[in-house]
């Protein structure tokens, strides 16, 4: 599978990482907005962006590794149009107008998409869907953290005056041991996570507007208690330079003609690096795509159209031998 990476920030770099460790992986190129000679990869080669429609016959699959606040929105719909795309985009309330967006450049272009595959949205919504159909008589809970959004964090950095920022995502520990006692508790959003934002202003900003806009930011922080704390560039890199993550996805339901019967299932991540394992997700969907595309697959797909045995390397006997 020939792969090409559009973008190379936190997650390009993953990608890059990933499809290394991949034996079935070729990669073709890094694609930036910036300058090649800007951007220092691990020996894949560098192109500006503008050279990407020449390689439209080179490209099996094209990550796409860009932020869900603004660039995802345009990128993906008008890069679907040249090729076949895999993104992460991860605004949940608006992921089925994105879908739509994409589905019709896709299709009208004869190309296969995939959209908001990762963690989460991704495998937790994978684990979501198992457990809800197993124990339908039940509640989903998600948590997330304490770990690094990227995304949230990317949000941050956009707003005017803001040079640098971590955003933290933090479950609210009552409510998580609640849940894991099958008390099935009703959870406000502001019940279930904190948000704990660390920036970094230019010299002179207004401290009071970036922290106001922050926290009503919609679809990020508005339906959250947020703490804004302003520190320094030093402090940023000294304390926050890692890029961790991870939560769990709980169900509680129960069986039996009288419900006597309580179950509990939990899916949880420990992630040492977010952008790692987001890119490891897009780089084994990349191969499922790729797959579904030969087989003459077209439009936008999520992470519940794919069947599990496209994303493993294996053929059919060895994942039946081994993995059965």
């Amino acid at each position: 599978m020939r792969i090409a990476i559009y973008g190379y920030g936190n997650l390009g770099k993953g990608t890059e990482c990933a499809a290394m460790a991949a034996e079935d992986v070729e990669l073709v190129g890094v694609f930036s907005r910036r300058s090649p000679e800007k951007v220092k990869t691990l020996g894949t080669p560098v192109y500006h962006a503008s050279e990407l429609e020449s390689f439209a016959d080179k490209i099996d699959v094209l990550i796409i590794c860009a932020g869900s606040a603004t660039d995802l929105p345009e990128m993906t719909p008008a890069l679907a149009k040249k090729f076949n795309v895999v993104d992460s985009f991860d605004t949940h309330a608006s992921i089925p107008s994105h879908f739509d967006r994409v589905n019709e450049s896709a299709l009208e272009s004869g190309h296969i998409a995939l959209i908001s595959c990762g963690w989460d949205p991704g495998m937790f919504s994978v684990a979501r869907l198992y457990s809800s159909a197993i124990l339908p008589q039940g509640k989903d809970y998600t948590f997330w953290g304490r770990g690094v959004s990227q995304g949230h964090s990317d949000a941050i950095r956009r707003i005017e005056g803001v040079l640098d920022a971590r955003q933290y995502t933090v479950p609210v520990e009552a409510a998580v041991s609640a849940v894991r006692e099958g008390k099935m508790p009703e959870l406000s959003t502001r019940e279930k996570h904190t948000r704990e934002c660390y920036v970094v202003a230019e010299e002179g900003a207004d401290l009071e507007r970036i922290e106001r806009e922050i926290k009503t930011m919609p679809n990020y922080f508005a339906d959250y208690d947020t703490t804004v704390t302003f520190i320094s560039e030093e402090e940023l890199k000294r304390e926050h330079m890692g890029i961790p993550h991870g939560g769990r996805v709980i169900r509680t339901g129960k069986t039996g003609i009288d419900g006597e019967h309580n179950h509990v299932i939990e899916y949880s991540l420990k992630l040492d690096s977010n952008p790692e394992f987001t890119a490891s997700v897009l780089v084994a969907f990349a191969r499922a795509i790729d797959r579904m595309y030969k087989r003459g697959i077209r439009g936008c797909k999520t992470v519940f159209d794919i069947a599990p045995a496209d994303l493993s390397p294996l053929s059919a006997e060895e994942l039946r031998a081994h993995m059965l």
